[in-house]
């Protein structure tokens, strides 16, 4: 079988290679690229079920309640009874998690030197633009209010 360059494949490499550079940058915080994803979206969602968070990431009710069941033992994000339902539970980000979140805004700027470093401002803000349009199409629009 011919060997065939795909465009994807290069997508994907760079998407595993950028995430593995902000692994190492959030090590110290001790979370990972994907809860420092759900700390923002609890940001700017304000204080939000675990359900609504569920449905935001399109990500099932059980995955979801690792993620937050693992952030709340780390005290970043705390639970408390929503004023509207004696059975329903909000989640809001804790002390602890509003000072992790700064270091993961530090560590994301971070991340936009690098890649513009590598490409010169010009490409990277091509590249930004390109990947929030491709995001935005598949569905994959940030939860919370827009904010690009």
């Amino acid at each position: 079988m011919p060997k065939q360059a795909f465009a994807f494949h290069a997508h994907l490499h760079s998407g595993h290679l950028l995430e593995e550079h902000l692994r190492a940058r959030l090590t110290g915080l001790g979370i990972s690229p994907r809860q420092a994803r759900v700390l923002d979206a609890m940001e700017r969602m304000g204080p939000v079920s675990q359900a609504a968070l569920a449905q935001a990431f399109h990500l099932t009710a059980a995955s979801m309640s690792t993620m937050t069941s693992r952030l709340i033992k780390a005290g970043l994000i705390e639970k408390a009874r929503g004023p509207e339902s004696a059975r329903g539970n909000l989640l809001t980000l804790s002390a602890r998690g509003h000072k992790a979140l700064a270091a993961v805004y530090d560590a994301w700027t971070e991340m936009d030197h690098l890649i513009e470093g590598l490409l010169g401002r010009t490409k990277a803000r091509s590249l930004a633009a390109l990947t929030r349009e491709l995001r935005d199409a598949l569905g994959g629009l940030p939860p919370g209010p827009p904010v690009d």
